[in-house]
């Protein structure tokens, strides 16, 4: 009879060389957790470099995930499994298993070159390094080339095969079905029969061994999580993005024009709408930041939805020409997909470092919408509501996303699309009465005119233009009046963002203020805080620029404002300005999320200085 283990919650952690098919095993091991009805989050890690020496610390990938049955907001602080499939994967992921935890090793990796590359003296499976942990060394290699000896396949390919052997056995491990990851490598490998039998061949082996062998002495479950009725996927948010670029482009009934140059992690969203041409999308790899910002304007000028994405390093090419959209205030919508900096700085990991930069980061006075997602599956509606927000106040948004997001995944609830508004456009059409600069006086957006309408022709460009006119001035006061209404026309979009709501006591003590993909951490550690007998709210901020109008009145209601970001202090930096209030930043730029624990700390820390005065 099986020793079977119930568990709330359990944080596995895949780790191998980049070679290893660990991405894959994660995101499949994800897919089979939505699938039983847990909830969960995960955070891929992927090298910097594109080809690391393999074995080295420097070409470690990883796939965290966390899942429970019960919400949960975070990919897990500290692994309770890790499956190492050489040392350098061990060498660069114990720090960070929990106490007591397990390692599953590929013991066959662990060869004296191996040993050295990763920088161990010894093998820390044989000295006794290790005694704090529960160990299984298993010979993967050797068994999936077992498994698969009498396969038509080459040596190169039954190794390549070891991954899913693995996931196998992680599967029997938490009571996980196959038959979903069975059904994936059957569209995956549906050209290549041999390679598909092999790969299922490897994942039965790796699930039954755990039988025949009786390599763990217990098997665990965890019960599905109480999720609302309705039906879920497994989404990332470089998919939710390009599904709400989709949905939007319907509800609009404009066509979607997405140009972007390759660069990490954009080219994810890229790559995913480049497949969605029979959805009405039109995207373009360009030759290089500036083509693809300028092409996605000259889309918005014919009366397409213009989009483009970068991340920062591309940003910083495309700023001239996004000041272009401004001054002549059409539709662009320009992501920021935001990675560790500066310069090319760590162009696998996350941070927030973008915030002041798409603030103020262009010549003269110039000012943009700009939101950020807090999740995966918030990608989805962000980027509707930037199209929405562009196309009505006739200027650029700027979606301030991130690495986290765009590669971390959690269950999705489908909308019912009939439930999502339309978005109502109006181009005109009616020469009478026109001028190019003429102002809507609730939003104060000029007329959209698709190129080439009859008798609407007139001047468009980067050089000022005269008031309600249109033509090129070099008046000052018309540059003066032009400049503040541009301005102006951003924060009259405040009308359509909703006034922040307090997650907690409505007011006291202290108040913690975020903004991105922080929401899961801080949330995840506020409400910790609370279950310890702190007073502690939190609020999280999506709308950037303008910031919502009840935002002073909310934060001068704590004794405490407190702001943690993966920058340096920039959302404290506008507080203060703003509100002149004393907000207080815990600020990391490791190139990783916050850990629920290091916020809980910190916010203690803050409390206790309450208590203390």
């Amino acid at each position: 009879m099986d020793n079977i283990e119930k568990l709330d919650k359990v944080t596995v952690k895949f780790a191998g060389d980049s070679g290893d098919g660990v991405q894959i095993m994660g995101e499949q091991f994800g897919n089979v957790t939505a699938v039983v009805g847990n909830d969960f989050a995960t955070l891929p890690d992927y090298p910097a470099e594109i080809r690391a020496p393999q074995g080295t610390t420097y070409g470690v990938s990883s796939y965290q995930i966390q899942f429970a049955a019960y919400d949960i907001y975070t990919p897990g602080d500290n692994p309770d499994v890790l499956v190492a499939f050489n040392p350098a994967a061990l060498k660069v992921n114990l720090p960070t298993l929990k106490p007591g935890g397990i390692i599953i090793a590929n013991e066959d990796e662990f060869t004296e070159q191996n040993l050295r590359k990763a920088g161990f003296e010894s093998n820390p499976l044989e000295d006794g390094s290790l005694n704090s942990y529960r160990i299984y060394r298993v010979p993967i290699t050797r068994l999936t080339l077992e498994a698969l000896k009498e396969e038509p396949i080459g040596h190169r390919e039954k190794l390549r095969c070891k991954n899913f052997f693995a996931l196998g056995m992680i599967s029997w491990l938490f009571s996980r079905p196959l038959d979903p990851i069975i059904s994936f490598l059957n569209k995956r490998f549906a050209s290549k029969p041999e390679i598909l039998g092999a790969n299922i061949k490897a994942l039965k082996a790796g699930y039954n061994i755990c039988d025949t062998m009786e390599i763990f002495p217990v098997h665990y479950q965890v019960p599905p999580a109480r999720l609302e009725p309705g039906k879920y996927r497994n989404i990332n948010g470089a998919l939710a993005t390009a599904y709400g670029l989709v949905v939007a482009s319907h509800k609009s009934g404009l066509p979607i024009v997405y140009c972007g140059y390759p660069i990490t992690p954009a080219s994810e969203v890229l790559h995913i709408l480049s497949a969605l041409k029979h959805y009405g999308v039109i995207s373009i790899q360009t030759e290089d930041e500036i083509a693809a910002i300028t092409m996605a304007i000259g889309a918005s000028y014919a009366g397409a939805l213009g989009i483009t994405g970068t991340s920062g390093p591309g940003l910083a090419l495309k700023i001239e020409s996004l000041n272009l959209a401004v001054m002549a205030e059409i539709p662009l919508v320009v992501f920021d997909y935001q990675r560790a900096g500066i310069s090319t700085g760590m162009p696998t990991k996350t941070e927030q470092g973008d915030l002041l930069f798409a603030l103020f980061g262009r010549p003269s006075d110039s000012h943009v919408i700009i939101l950020a997602p807090c999740s995966p599956s918030d990608c989805f509606w962000t980027a509707i509501e930037a199209v929405k927000l562009t196309t009505k106040y006739m200027t650029p948004v700027l979606v301030l996303s991130d690495q986290f997001l765009i590669h971390s995944s959690e269950p999705w609830k489908l909308p019912e699309l009939e439930n999502i508004p339309n978005i109502e456009i109006e181009f005109r059409k009616n020469p009478e009465g026109f001028y190019p600069y003429i102002r809507d006086e609730k939003t104060l957006a000029r007329p959209w005119v698709k190129v080439g309408t009859p008798g609407l022709e007139h001047r468009i460009g980067g050089l000022e233009k005269s008031h309600i006119y249109g033509n090129v001035s070099y008046d000052p006061e018309n540059h003066d009046l032009m400049t503040k209404l541009r301005a102006q026309k951003v924060q009259r979009a405040v009308q359509d963002i909703p006034d922040v709501q307090i997650m907690g006591p409505p007011d006291g003590e202290i108040l913690v203020v975020g903004w991105g993909s922080t929401y899961g951490h801080i949330k995840a550690a506020v409400e910790l805080a609370n279950s310890e007998g702190m007073k502690v709210s939190m609020i999280h901020l999506r709308h950037l620029n303008p910031l919502p109008k009840n935002l002073g009145e909310v934060l001068r209601k704590f004794k405490k404002v407190v702001v943690p970001e993966l920058n340096l202090g920039q959302l404290s930096y506008v507080i203060r300005a703003r509100y002149l209030v004393d907000a207080i930043g815990y600020n990391r730029v490791t190139g990783k999320p916050f850990n629920v624990s290091e916020l809980l700390s910190f916010i203690k820390e803050e409390y206790k200085g309450l208590k203390t005065h």
